[in-house]
């Protein structure tokens, strides 16, 4: 089937239609999305690493393998912040610069099992902190729809990689918002899960109570065949949540809503989000209502209060679980140190980079002696009453909707040294997180010529509504397909 740029513009599940009826092989879509990144990552540069023997070597055994395996063939992108025994773990930073992990992560076993192909690396905001993909100790990643400006972040190498069809399908992980906020920058869909529906074990640690892993596609059903794979108990992660989940996400995929509440959120369609986002959402929200949702105004007052506690949280989590990275047992070590201490010192000066020092500081002093309470633990109460925000909307709505982000895309550079202005960028998902809610974001319009995302989110395991509403809307409205480099 034509040159490799073509064979990238399918969908996952458009590709593993034509792999399982044998009219092209798993080495062909390999080689097709490796010749595709070579090609184009030039310019956007959201790899960190390309596996090309590896990737080749998996498609050649899978020949001979049963073509009916759930992802059969399948080239599979993932953030670097998940553990791969046969390509490098370095969460974009310089204190693990080319260390290799001794395990896979289970979501990586669990696609390897599935029969997907892992064929590299991306880019992302140093150990997950960031809303741009510029902290990256590398190198920052570009968007595809305008090269000077930002794909989102943490994960926004593996949105830039989809955006611009270097590959089929992605995961990434979604701590405030490092998911959907990069999926509606680039025009994608992404899902956060459930806190506790996806493992944790393998993934490198941002802030534990906040992380977890999820689907970055090209659409909806690439969404749901992701599901199918990653979601379920994991008994070696202590936080994953051992109940029922469905045999199959793609069985929620029907177009109409008849029946079903959606909440707008009063408070995220006001102060703050940018004209060309609020008209974009409003109209998304009559499509919604087109399709024969019951469309209503849920307030959720101490959505105000998510910045401010969320970035006093995740700090406080991130400054003990950077506590590892010391020089002594893996990663970067430096030398020309006097003692241990100073080796401790000068290693984490120079491997960390700036903003993954602010978020130590910050964490640190929100835990320390006499400031706990005042800051900390102020702060989980906060997160408290948005729970309880949001168990009060879910008593009336079945699905609640906002943006994903305030704005469009901005420039390189533009916010990268106003902290403040950058943590705003997360005004529209940090609350869904502090709940441990799902939520996702699905492309819905341009504005100004670059994307806006949709945000949905679910009651806690409600993924099969979230699913449900968006592909309902994308069949209504379409995507937004990007044909970069032509």
């Amino acid at each position: 089937m034509g040159d490799s740029t073509t064979l990238c513009r399918l969908t996952a599940a458009q590709l593993l239609e034509k792999l399982r009826s044998g009219e092209i092989s798993p080495k062909d879509a390999v080689t097709a999305a490796l010749d595709r990144i070579h090609a184009t990552d030039g310019g956007i540069q959201a790899y960190l690493f390309v596996n090309d023997d590896r990737a080749l070597a998996e498609a050649a055994r899978l020949e001979s393998a049963d073509r009916s395996l759930p992802l059969y063939g399948v080239p599979v992108t993932v953030k670097d912040n998940m553990c791969t025994a046969d390509m490098p773990t370095t969460c974009a930073s310089k204190i693990l610069a080319g260390w290799r992990p001794p395990y896979d992560a289970t979501v990586i076993s669990r696609l390897r099992a599935a029969g997907a192909i892992v064929i590299g690396k991306t880019n992302m905001d140093e150990f997950a902190m960031g809303s741009s993909c510029e902290n990256s100790g590398f190198h920052p990643t570009r968007n595809p729809w305008d090269l000077e400006r930002v794909p989102g972040g943490s994960s926004g190498g593996s949105a830039a990689a989809m955006a611009a069809d270097q590959g089929f399908i992605a995961l990434g992980s979604d701590t405030g918002g490092s998911i959907r906020q990069p999926a509606s920058f680039c025009g994608i869909s992404g899902l956060k899960p459930t806190y506790g529906a996806v493992s944790r074990y393998g993934l490198v640690a941002f802030a534990s109570s906040l992380d977890q892993i999820g689907p970055l596609t090209k659409d909806v059903t690439d969404t749901a065949l992701l599901c199918n794979v990653i979601c379920g108990h994991d008994p070696m992660d202590s936080t994953s949540i051992k109940r029922e989940y469905p045999a199959d996400y793609t069985a929620f995929l029907k177009p109409e809503l008849k029946g079903m509440t959606v909440g707008v959120i009063e408070e995220l369609m006001g102060e703050g989000i940018t004209p060309g986002v609020k008209d974009s959402v409003a109209q998304a929200i009559k499509v919604l209502e087109s399709n024969g949702a019951n469309i209503v105004s849920v307030s959720l007052p101490n959505v105000p209060y998510c910045i401010p506690a969320y970035y006093l949280i995740a700090p406080a989590e991130a400054s003990s679980n950077l506590a590892r990275y010391d020089g002594v047992q893996y990663g970067m070590r430096a030398g020309d140190a006097e003692d241990i201490i100073a080796m401790y010192c000068k290693t984490r000066r120079q491997g960390f980079g700036d903003e993954v020092k602010r978020r130590i500081m910050l964490g640190t002093y929100a835990l320390s002696a006499g400031y706990y309470d005042a800051y900390y633990l102020r702060a989980l109460k906060v997160r408290t009453l948005v729970a309880r925000d949001f168990n009060r909307a879910f008593e009336q709505c079945d699905l609640l909707v906002s943006p994903s982000t305030p704005g469009a895309p901005f420039k390189l550079g533009e916010l990268v040294d106003d902290p403040i202005a950058m943590y705003l960028n997360d005004l529209c998902t940090v609350s869904v997180n502090l709940a441990g809610l799902p939520g996702m974001s699905v492309p819905c319009g341009l504005s100004d010529g670059l994307p806006v995302g949709l945000q949905f989110i679910g009651k806690p395991f409600g993924e099969p509504d979230i699913l449900k509403a968006a592909f309902s809307y994308e069949q209504a409205a379409g995507r937004p397909v990007l044909n970069y480099g032509g």
